[in-house]
């Protein structure tokens, strides 16, 4: 294989891996505003818990019962970092220098594998 054939090839990996990443994106932004729409609500919900004058007056599962917006949104919050929403908000934000790192450890010290990294991670 000569040097043009291997300069191809390596646009094609290049394209075809920015095509991949680019992918995950709308999905990222969707997880994302979904993490802070429940945040939110569990916040001004944990806000209106502890500012109620009867939350101190009555037992811990009475208050949790007398404030359903906190309770619902709480357990909420907390399915989704059950269900792995920490996972698909953080990491495809990290993947693609994790991908990159990844390829250079078992592709080897290519001198134009230069070509696949981004400009910011260079």
């Amino acid at each position: 294989m000569n040097s043009l054939e291997q300069a191809e090839d390596l646009k094609a990996f290049e394209r075809r891996l920015t095509e991949y990443v680019s992918c995950l994106q709308p999905a990222t932004g969707r997880w994302r505003m979904i993490l802070i729409v429940v945040s939110v609500c569990t916040a001004t919900g944990a806000w209106n818990w502890l500012i109620d004058p009867d939350t101190q007056k009555v037992s811990f599962f009475s208050s949790l019962w007398n404030h359903p917006f906190f309770t619902i949104s709480c357990i909420t919050l907390i399915a989704l970092f059950f269900a792995g929403i920490h996972k698909r908000v953080v990491a495809p934000s990290m993947y693609p220098f994790s991908l990159a790192v990844h390829v250079k450890q078992h592709v080897g010290r290519l001198s134009c594998f230069i070509v696949l990294l981004p400009r910011h991670l260079v």
